[in-house]
């Protein structure tokens, strides 16, 4: 059974910055497609971004040029890392491993001033 756990969210200031982390169980970390995941208060979730495991990123365009992905397949450890945030990116975080859509309780972040 997948089980991620994610962990790192926070209250920061705009502009600041805040590196979040999934790990994962269950799965062979190496080959999982992990996907972040937000949900900002009163709205739908919605896509952040998605490692696949050769390497490759994408991310939602709001978030492009602020949020970076990247794993450590050692620590069966995906993270996001923000930077300039904002307080639209106050939402609730999750990972989400793409063959089961397995997610964590995710993790609360908080963007203000």
């Amino acid at each position: 059974q997948v089980q991620l756990v994610e962990s790192g969210g926070d209250l920061v200031q705009p502009g600041g910055s805040l590196r979040l982390s999934c790990v994962g169980s269950g799965c062979t970390f190496d080959e999982a497609i992990i996907a972040w995941l937000r949900q900002p208060p009163g709205k739908a979730r919605e896509w952040v971004g998605t490692s696949w495991p050769g390497g490759a990123m994408m991310y939602k365009p709001s978030v492009k040029r602020r949020f970076t992905i990247s794993r450590d397949n050692a620590k069966n450890t995906v993270y996001l890392q923000m930077y300039n945030m904002e307080p639209e990116d106050t939402a609730v975080y999750y990972c989400q491993e793409s063959d089961t859509n397995s997610s964590g309780q995710g993790t609360q972040v908080t963007v203000s001033s």
